[in-house]
């Protein structure tokens, strides 16, 4: 017998051990369970790529909705802006034309009383420059009957 005899029956005696032992079950069971794990694995990878996406597109629609909403802030902000300067651009102008009007009737009054100044000087003056020439021309008693009339002629002519 030789050497080759003796090695199969060695290897005869390893695989009948071996199936005796049921190792080829424990490698099964075992790639069986690591199969079970990898196919879990990828089960939670799948699971959280399509939670991810999800998650971006809630985040994308609130940041178009937030975009929306920023725009309409913007522009209910420029119709209040529009609205204050139109407001106050009437004011001032309301403000204006107030302004002109008190300083126009400020300068009629002005007017009306240098007229009755000048009036009451050109009275004063007339009546004392009557006074000095009826005073070298006229007596005492004449001359107040005279003042006198001329005075109240004078005061109803002005009024």
């Amino acid at each position: 017998m030789d050497a080759t005899f003796w090695a199969l029956v060695g290897l005869v005696i390893f695989l009948a051990l071996l199936v005796y032992l049921k190792v080829p079950g424990t490698v099964g069971k075992s790639l069986d369970g690591r199969a079970d794990r990898i196919r879990d694995e990828l089960e939670e990878a799948r699971r959280l790529r399509e939670e991810a996406q999800s998650l971006l597109a809630e985040y994308q629609r609130k940041r178009k909705e937030a975009e929306k909403e920023a725009g309409e802030i913007v522009a209910a902000a420029q119709r209040e802006a529009h609205a204050i300067l139109e407001e106050t651009k009437q004011k001032t102008e309301e403000y204006v034309a107030r302004r002109n009007k008190l300083a126009e009737q400020k300068i009629a009054q002005a007017e009306t009383e240098a007229v009755n100044e000048v009036r009451a000087s050109a009275v004063d003056i007339a009546v004392a420059a009557a006074s000095r020439l009826l005073k070298d021309k006229v007596d005492t008693k004449v001359s107040s009957d005279l003042f006198k009339s001329s005075l109240s002629e004078v005061k109803s002519r002005l009024n």
